[in-house]
């Protein structure tokens, strides 16, 4: 099985951004950050999602967030998947924020769950493209949607139609230049038919 140890950010200031993920999210070595200035404009393909227990965390995380100076996509609101938000990083990076749509206690902005969407173009190949380089897919809803297994404690990987990705997250489905991401795992390095790179995760150690 492959898993996923972390993403690497390509940003223009890392030294912003580590401050950012830091304060905002309280981020650990799971999102990395490095220097990058390749040319990109528009959606870049993919989203980061952090999953929480309840709404009142993603009201506590989307406001950390505009507050260290993110961009607010779609306001945090209930809908027919539980309770949510969206919000941009300084650095252009989306993010969603989900939980489901009940209150237990009070917020404590814990993060159970780190998710990566993919925005491809022909789901089939690259669902296929990813189960011959070790990962078995645990959730497939036809051409909409494709999760798989990348182990415990990993990075969730899933895969969604680049159009359908850019709709839920409220932006234009346009972009041009470099994805500005990097998924480092135990598998690769190689890049997926959308232009997505992955690295071993010995590559990047030391960002």
């Amino acid at each position: 099985m492959t898993s996923i140890e972390s993403v690497t950010l390509e940003v223009d200031d890392p030294a912003s951004a580590r401050r950012f993920y830091t304060g905002a999210f309280g981020l650990g070595d799971q999102v990395r950050v490095r220097a990058w200035d390749a040319p990109t404009a528009g959606f870049r393909g993919f989203t980061l999602s952090l999953v929480v227990s309840q709404p009142a965390d993603v009201n506590a995380l989307v406001g950390a967030a505009v507050d260290a100076g993110a961009a607010t996509l779609k306001p945090a609101a209930k809908s027919l998947w539980g309770y949510g938000g969206v919000v941009q990083a300084p650095d252009g990076t989306i993010w969603q924020i989900a939980s489901s749509k009940k209150d237990t206690g009070p917020a404590t902005r814990r993060i159970d769950e780190i998710v990566l969407l993919l925005g491809v173009t022909d789901m089939a190949g690259s669902k296929r493209f990813y189960v011959e380089h070790g990962l078995p897919v645990a959730k497939s809803f036809g051409s909409k949607y494709v999760e798989f297994d990348t182990g415990p404690g990993s990075v969730k990987l899933a895969l969604y139609k680049r159009r359908g990705l850019a709709k839920l997250v409220g932006v234009s489905p346009d972009g041009t230049g470099s994805h500005r991401f990097t998924i480092n795992g135990d598998s690769g390095p190689f890049t997926d038919p959308d232009g997505f790179a992955w690295a071993t995760a010995s590559e990047t150690a030391s960002l």
